[in-house]
């Protein structure tokens, strides 16, 4: 009766997993090297397979803070602002990338190296919490798969 028990429980967590991540799908989840102290970035695409949601929030035990952004263009002054939300739309992806949205890590308490896994907890209106990861690539190394182009976080101002 154990072994019944213990398989029918076993044969339900994937459909469990995936009804709480209902439908979401986080993708080429990338990041750059970054000092202790100081603020990091996250780029990644999100595709809902299921109903529209929105993305409120993202967090990270790597940094005192995690926060949505985006890069704007502002008279020729590139500046970035912290965003409420993002709007995943079923079979769009949602793409954060350089120079647009993307996920500030605030207060890093690490250092970030190439090769590093940065994780990430996601949470959207509806699927709630989705667990995700980015690896942390050499500078421009994403860029350059990616087709994004340059820009450094330097050169922003935040308003």
């Amino acid at each position: 009766m154990r072994r019944w028990l213990l398989t029918g429980c076993v044969l339900c967590l994937p459909i469990v997993a995936q009804a709480d991540q209902g439908g979401v799908q986080v993708q080429h989840a990338w990041s750059r090297p970054a000092m202790a102290g100081r603020t990091g970035v996250v780029y990644l695409s999100i595709t809902e397979h299921g109903q529209a949601d929105r993305l409120t929030g993202v967090s990270s035990p790597v940094a005192a803070k995690a926060e949505l952004h985006e890069t704007i263009d502002d008279h020729g002054v590139m500046k970035m602002r912290t965003v409420a939300s993002l709007p995943v739309r079923p079979g769009k992806p949602l793409t954060l990338k350089p120079n647009g949205y993307h996920i500030m890590l605030m207060g890093l308490k690490h250092p970030l190296k190439a090769g590093d896994s940065v994780p990430l907890t996601l949470t959207f209106a509806k699927a709630g919490q989705v667990n995700a990861v980015a690896t942390v690539e050499k500078n421009g190394a994403e860029e350059m798969q990616h087709g994004a182009t340059g820009g450094t976080m330097d050169k922003m101002k935040m308003p």
